[in-house]
């Protein structure tokens, strides 16, 4: 490669040698020339100058490079180890970073454990409040709890001791018979004040009788069927009395049994269920009642006054031992054995009179049962034809038909017990009755064969 200043003198001697090539030079030109070359010559002189002083330099500054060289290397070799120890500390720091970052997560899955935990006790602590009786007294617990199991953040310590709080209320309360008044809804739905018994968070009573609490409404209603009598017998006296132990009515369902039981049907309901046949089968017990009634004060009358009668001298006509008596008077010329005829010809006049009514018993014992159990298939035909019609998928249908179809037999049996029991009570006393008439009847006879004997005797 051809330096810079020998490029200006090449260029130059090559223009000169054109115009010497072309034509006879100027004056003017040639002194144009010649300062061309003076330039040319001076800048090379200066350049050169300027090459040589740069290499004094460079021959000046050798040695001292090997000693930058050198500090080069030494910083190089300090940086070296300042990123070692920076890499070092990178990567201590990252797996210090990681173990923050996995103390963050456990500490925020922890809290997020936590959080969904008190939201479901919350939740569920609200719905036992809301359904207990003691919130009737305590309006506001339920809302306290569900409040807590809304909140989205991490409960704090005083949403879980409010919770405790609440449960420990609620154990506490449950043990206790208190009074307090509050709004019952009496059967019509017109709200009255009263004073109510809380018994724990199981029953509550008002006025002698039970009232139910509605945790939808929060309010005390009086239902309008109550249990049987003596439930509520029980319900006035624990209400009525000033203290102590008293036996009291509980309704561990809190609620539930009771509404059962007010809806468990009585008597006169099960005569209702049973229809026609049920009406039919009390017509059969009043009438069988009023025999049996009829029937007991007879028997026990004649069997009263027969026997006075054999404690008296003198027959008496109302009686059948009197009746027997004024017979064997009446035969007093007969022998024995025709005293014995006429006596056992008055024994059977008197039963009839003795044993009135009572094969009629029989046969109502008997057509009871038999009426009850047709008032059963009846209704179990209905209920299997309303199977087929509109099919068993409702259990309660199915049972509630039987049910009913099966309280024909039990009234019928409910009767027919009482009369056969009846009949067979009734049945005794007459036998007794004509027991005893037997045994007089014999006694007339022996007593009149032995004073036949003696008086053959005597002659």
């Amino acid at each position: 490669m051809i330096a810079r200043p020998w490029r200006a003198a090449a260029f130059a001697l090559a223009c000169l040698a054109g115009n010497v090539c072309g034509a006879p030079a100027a004056p003017a030109d040639l002194q144009s020339l010649d300062a061309l070359l003076k330039d040319v010559l001076e800048a090379n002189d200066r350049e050169s100058a300027a090459d040589a002083a740069r290499e004094q330099r460079f021959l000046a500054e050798r040695d001292q490079q090997h000693a930058r060289v050198d500090e080069a290397r030494a910083l190089l070799a300090a940086e070296q180890a300042r990123g070692e120890r920076l890499r070092s500390t990178f990567s201590t720091q990252q797996d210090a970073l990681e173990k923050s970052r996995a103390a963050i997560r456990e500490a925020a899955g922890g809290a997020a454990e936590l959080r969904a935990t008190v939201k479901r006790i919350g939740g569920d602590v609200g719905s036992l409040l809301r359904a207990s009786l003691v919130t009737a007294q305590f309006p506001d617990r339920a809302t306290k709890a569900e409040t807590i199991a809304a909140q989205d953040g991490v409960p704090t310590i005083d949403d879980l001791q409010e919770l405790w709080h609440l449960l420990l209320q609620e154990a506490v309360e449950s043990g206790k018979t208190v009074r307090f008044a509050h709004d019952v809804a009496g059967p019509g739905g017109k709200a009255e004040r009263r004073e109510v018994l809380r018994v724990g968070a199981f029953t509550a009573l008002g006025q002698g009788r039970f009232l139910r609490y509605l945790p939808e409404t929060g309010r005390l209603v009086e239902p309008a069927r109550q249990p049987e009598s003596p439930l509520r017998g029980l319900a006035g006296d624990l209400e009525s009395a000033p203290g102590g132990i008293v036996p009291a009515p509980i309704d561990p369902t809190r609620g539930a049994l009771l509404a059962v039981l007010a809806q468990r049907p009585g008597v006169i309901d099960r005569v209702r269920q049973a229809g026609v046949v049920g009406y039919f089968i009390l017509a059969l017990g009043l009438v069988a009642l009023g025999a049996i009634g009829e029937r007991a004060w007879r028997l026990h009358r004649v069997l009263r006054d027969v026997t006075q009668q054999r404690q008296a001298d003198i027959p008496n006509g109302a009686n059948p031992l009197g009746r027997l008596l004024l017979v064997a008077r009446g035969n007093a010329a007969v022998d024995a054995e025709t005293l014995a005829l006429k006596l056992d010809e008055a024994i059977l006049a008197e039963l009839p009179a003795l044993r009135r009514r009572l094969s009629m018993l029989g046969v109502l014992a008997t057509a009871a049962p038999l009426v009850g159990l047709l008032g059963t298939v009846a209704g179990m035909i209905e209920t299997f034809q309303s199977m087929t019609l509109f099919g068993s998928g409702d259990p309660k249908v199915v049972s509630g038909g039987i049910s009913l179809a099966l309280v024909a037999t039990e009234l019928g049996l409910v009767v027919a017990i009482p009369i056969l029991l009846s009949h067979a009570w009734l049945h005794g006393i007459s036998n007794r009755v004509v027991h005893l008439l037997e045994q007089e009847a014999a006694a007339l006879v022996a007593h009149r064969e032995e004073h036949k004997r003696v008086a053959a005797g005597v002659r």
